[in-house]
């Protein structure tokens, strides 16, 4: 596990050397969501290949780097483009992003995914507010010898996703007149959608939306001590719900559909955040 740490410090020299910026939130954007970063006020910018051990995101609609900049007037550091479990890496790679955006100086996670519905309530296009989440299906990021340097061995879990941030994006989402659902976020590994068996698994578990990544960054980050909050875009109903086969490229076409309310909700978000916090 030493060589862990090792690789994390290696990859925040790498930082450190090439950009001078402290963020107050780290920002993750999923699939179809990258044109976010379209709109930020950009000061620096960081390609993954150029950190030297960076795991670097093989997925269609991933772009891969950093982006440094401000929302609003709030120094925040956006990870357009994560890394998967299912790409092949370890799991220590897949949170390694997560880790180095605390060491640079971030506050807040502000995780956000495009997510299967598994709640037969739910609507393609739906925003789902993540409250808890489950992540028994992948390995858990903390295996191994405890990293003291970032966190205690054993860290609470009964407040993951910050209850006095759930209360700042619901009470934007009501200003903002955007319809909120909210729920919990299931991770299964992917990459392969899951059976209309597995869907009945996970709403029989108590999830409300599937996906395949958040739940370990979650994890980390909270062993790291940030406050952490999230938002699925439910990019598709899950299979068996609809008699639709899912592609990636419908989850994709349905992340840009519903990328205008996304942009103001999340940059809504993120300024009602700071006020929260500072």
């Amino acid at each position: 596990m030493g060589k862990v740490y090792d690789k994390l410090m290696n990859c925040y020299k790498c930082f450190s050397e090439k950009i001078d910026f402290v963020p107050e939130i780290a920002l993750v954007l999923g699939s179809g969501l990258g044109n976010y970063a379209d709109d930020i006020e950009v000061v620096a910018e960081l390609d993954y290949h150029d950190i030297d051990g960076f795991p670097v995101s093989t997925v269609p609609g991933h772009q891969g780097k950093f982006i440094f900049g401000y929302v609003d007037g709030v120094p925040v550091v956006c990870m357009k483009g994560r890394v998967h479990y299912y790409e092949g890496y370890d799991i220590s790679d897949v949170v390694l992003p997560i880790r180095l955006m605390k060491l640079m100086g971030a506050k807040v996670l502000f995780l956000t995914n495009a997510a299967g519905g598994v709640n037969t309530t739910f609507e393609a296009g739906d925003f789902m507010m993540i409250t808890d989440q489950i992540s028994d299906f992948v390995p858990s990021p903390l295996i191994g010898p405890n990293i003291d340097e970032l966190g205690e061995r054993f860290p609470d879990m009964s407040d993951i996703y910050d209850k006095r941030l759930q209360k700042v994006i619901r009470k934007t989402a009501a200003f903002l007149d955007i319809p909120l659902r909210e729920g919990v976020y299931i991770q299964l590994t992917g990459p392969n959608f899951e059976s209309p068996a597995e869907v009945r698994m996970c709403r029989t578990l108590g999830a409300d939306a599937v996906g395949m990544s958040t739940s370990c960054e979650a994890v980390a980050a909270n062993h790291m001590g940030m406050m952490i909050c999230g938002i699925s875009c439910i990019a598709n109903m899950g299979s068996g719900i609809t008699a639709n086969p899912l592609t990636h490229e419908e989850v994709q076409a349905a992340a840009d559909k519903s990328a205008p309310d996304f942009k103001r909700l999340v940059t809504g978000c993120i300024k009602s955040i700071h006020e929260a916090i500072v």
